[in-house]
């Protein structure tokens, strides 16, 4: 028992002067973590009209609110918590190279939903691809091509699927 008591003492540099001043801590990172929770939600609240993205901001927002206030209480809490901090950012710059294009994709996607240079319906040309969107998810976007194997604006029967990250390297024109 003592051994388990050292050990999370070390952890903790754990003594009842600094246990309460890290509690008090806590309760006000929680108390303003919240009060930023309702502020956003408010504004997200009264700027979006569409019930979907409202939402989803606010489960962004939740979220968000969550893993700041999680990480901020933790730290007060696990004085080795700032060579974790060094090694999840070392991590998530890793995974930031790993995965370029699907985070390429993603970005593409939200460039889609919130600038919408075209939307399902629209017959659009995106480098040498023509045809009519029919489609438009989160990685990807449909096209019904036209005019490939067809010397007219008929379509060729072929669903094509282009990544959505492709509107930030290919002109396009709608």
């Amino acid at each position: 028992m003592d051994t388990i008591r050292e050990f999370f003492g070390s952890l903790t540099q754990w003594s009842p002067t600094a246990t309460q001043l890290r509690l008090l801590q806590s309760v006000g990172v929680i108390a303003v973590m919240s009060l930023l929770h309702w502020l956003a939600t408010r504004v997200v609240h009264r700027r979006v009209t569409d019930v979907r993205m409202q939402y989803q901001s606010r489960k962004a927002v939740t979220y968000a609110t969550f893993v700041v206030g999680a990480l901020v209480v933790a730290r007060l809490w696990f004085v080795g918590l700032q060579s974790l901090s060094t090694f999840l950012g070392l991590l998530t710059a890793a995974l930031a190279i790993a995965l370029q294009d699907p985070i390429v994709n993603l970005a593409g996607w939200l460039f889609l939903i919130w600038r919408r240079p075209f939307r399902v319906g629209d017959r659009i040309q995106i480098g040498d691809i023509r045809g009519d969107v029919i489609d438009m998810r989160i990685f990807q976007f449909s096209l019904l091509e036209i005019g490939n194997w067809v010397n007219a604006d008929q379509s060729t029967g072929r669903v094509i699927h282009v990544p959505n990250g492709k509107v930030f390297r290919e002109p396009q024109a709608s």
